[in-house]
């Protein structure tokens, strides 16, 4: 079967799109390294300085990522729910990233994000119009926006 986009992957700028496909979302946790988590009493929180990874998402990131690249999680200020989720491609880890990976595949994000986002689960979504990679069943989210990329906090 031949690829259905001629053009080649333009690589460090937007992910890819993928071709269509069925997309099995079947979540497992993903553990993230001892130093991830802050020692104490916050422990007792099962999905404190966790993040999920679908079987969808470890499936398109093993497509897309070379070497020691890896998909980059960020929380933003800004979209219609006053926070959004941003999605990208890197290889350079910063000292306040926290990283975990399952399957070989690896998600990485920065500890204010991870605030954000902790307990919640990357998937991959492939629908008729586009393919994306969203944050779903977030516990820290108070409501989203239709997009799935805008999101509001819980206070």
């Amino acid at each position: 079967s031949h690829s259905w986009c001629p053009a080649p992957v333009c690589r460090g700028r937007a992910l890819p799109a993928s071709p269509p496909g069925p997309a099995c979302a079947v979540g497992r946790p993903l553990r993230w390294a001892s130093s991830f988590s802050q020692p104490g009493p916050t422990e007792s929180d099962p999905s404190e300085g966790q993040v999920f990874l679908s079987e969808s998402c470890v499936k398109r990131l093993l497509e897309i990522t070379e070497g020691s690249e890896f998909l980059r999680l960020q929380v933003e200020g800004g979209g219609c729910s006053g926070f959004q989720y941003k999605f990208s491609l890197d290889t350079a880890i910063n000292p306040d990233d926290r990283q975990g990976q399952r399957g070989g595949a690896r998600v990485v994000v920065d500890v204010d994000s991870l605030a954000f986002v902790k307990g919640s689960m990357v998937d991959f979504s492939q629908e008729l119009i586009r393919s994306s990679f969203q944050v779903v069943s977030n516990p820290q989210a108070e409501k989203g926006c239709s997009c799935g990329t805008s999101f509001s906090v819980k206070f």
